[in-house]
């Protein structure tokens, strides 16, 4: 299939590595081209040069804070002056502290709030001057934003479930733009290096057993898994979905809908 993506301009953060990274992947193999954004420059520089070399795409980085106030606008500006246009934003920097509600400061939530929410708030607000008809903006969320959170992840279960809230509203604000918006959900994705990784590899027992009780396809999901699904809906493929949060959790969710 076709997702007429060849020569189309995405913007994708937090691609260093994970989730952005597979994203960015998948865009670069249907000849999208890239730029790709995260605070360390070594590895997003790294990322940047392999995915130039396996697809043959045009690739631009920027190390960039984005929970800086400055950051979207910096993160924008960087990419029309190189491409002069973008078509597509994927939001996907994140990663709220965990811990007991209790223990959680005000710091906390404010440091969670600025990676989980106004990096994307930032991001998309400077975007969406440049963004014609038939672009695309995709906010990764997450399972736990989608539903009911785990202990100690209130900040993050909060600030999923506010990504998801924005997107829907978003998708309702720019439909006579003729912009699409849609959030993700994955559930529990295992990649080199990411939290579930790191779990598993210090409690495989309980891991197994986490698995086998909460996930129905018995595994883990994969970066690439998630990739597919997200390169679908910002293509135009996916012309009619819009204020839609697709989950990708191979049936761990619960909900009805």
């Amino acid at each position: 299939m076709d997702l007429h993506l060849k020569d189309r301009v995405a913007v994708v953060t937090g691609s260093s590595r994970g989730l952005g990274r597979a994203m960015a992947e998948a865009l670069a193999r249907e000849g999208a081209k890239l730029v790709l954004c995260a605070r360390g420059r070594d590895a997003l520089e790294e990322a940047g040069e392999e995915i130039r070399t396996a697809a043959g795409t045009e690739v631009l980085t920027q190390a960039i804070d984005l929970t800086t106030p400055t950051g979207g606008d910096t993160l924008i500006r960087a990419t029309l002056d190189r491409f002069d246009r973008m078509d597509i934003l994927i939001n996907n920097v994140g990663g709220a502290p965990k811990g007991p509600f209790a223990e959680r400061s005000d710091d906390d939530w404010g440091r969670g709030i600025e990676l989980d929410l106004m990096a994307h708030v930032r991001v998309t607000r400077a975007a969406l001057g440049h963004m014609g008809e038939g672009g695309s903006i995709l906010f990764t969320a997450s399972l736990f934003g989608r539903e009911s959170g785990g202990p100690e992840r209130s900040i993050y279960t909060s600030t999923k479930a506010a990504v998801i809230g924005l997107a829907k509203t978003l998708a309702i604000e720019l439909a006579p733009r003729g912009i699409r918006v849609n959030s993700l959900a994955p559930g529990s994705i295992r990649f080199p290096g990411g939290g579930w990784d790191r779990r598993a590899k210090a409690d495989p027992e309980g891991i197994r057993e986490f698995v086998r009780r909460e996930i129905p396809m018995g595994r883990f999901g994969h970066a690439e898994e998630v990739a597919d699904v997200a390169t679908f809906l910002v293509s135009d493929r996916a012309s009619w979905v819009t204020g839609a949060c697709i989950s990708v959790d191979g049936g761990q969710g619960r909900t009805l809908v």
